[in-house]
């Protein structure tokens, strides 16, 4: 009886959770970010703003976002299951081609949601922080790969680097032709001009 009830009460947060989430992507795109407090989010919601908080306690930037964890666990996956033939560098390459800023093709739903990140700076600065969550995992995943206990400085330099190419790329003129640059660079090692050549 008491997996029924927790069963219960986990989907009935799951749902008061995804009816936030709709409230606020719905007042966001018709009011804008700034134009929306979380009282009227609330009230759209049908829930009161200690309920609110409760399932999102980091505020209404974190509304339309899930708590890192689908991200972090892809991303990983991406790399885990790349086919042979590949490095982690490609397989990253491939992931984040697919999604934010330098996905194409998408869903009228899905590309009014990322322009509505892209062009608001506190949900951006947020997103950067969910991609941040996934630093030390990958770091670890990435020494695991090169044969390594535990990770060295160039693992955690990559990882946070890697992470941080959403943000840096996503502001490009071209997010795709700034993603591909970068990661030409890294797949290559990074040269720098000799001072006085």
């Amino acid at each position: 009886m008491a997996r029924t009830d927790q069963g219960r009460r986990e989907r009935r947060k799951a749902a008061t959770r995804q009816a936030l989430a709709d409230a606020a992507l719905r007042l966001f795109q018709e009011h804008g970010y700034d134009g929306v407090t979380v009282t009227q989010i609330a009230d759209e919601a049908d829930v009161s703003i200690a309920t609110l908080f409760k399932h999102v306690p980091d505020g209404k930037q974190a509304l339309i976002f899930d708590d890192g964890a689908e991200r972090r666990e892809a991303i990983l996956a991406a790399v885990r299951e790349r086919p042979a033939g590949r490095t982690a560098l490609q397989a990253l390459h491939g992931y984040l081609a697919e999604r934010g800023p330098f996905a194409r093709d998408l869903p009228p739903d899905l590309q009014r949601r990322r322009d509505l990140v892209m062009g608001t700076l506190e949900l951006r600065r947020y997103q950067r922080l969910l991609w941040l969550r996934a630093e030390g995992p990958l770091a670890e995943l990435l020494a695991e790969e090169a044969g390594r206990a535990e990770p060295a400085p160039a693992d955690r330099a990559l990882a946070r680097y890697v992470l941080e190419v959403p943000e840096l790329a996503g502001e490009a003129p071209d997010p795709c032709a700034a993603l591909q640059e970068i990661f030409e660079h890294l797949e290559s090692g990074w040269s720098t001009p000799v001072r006085g050549a």
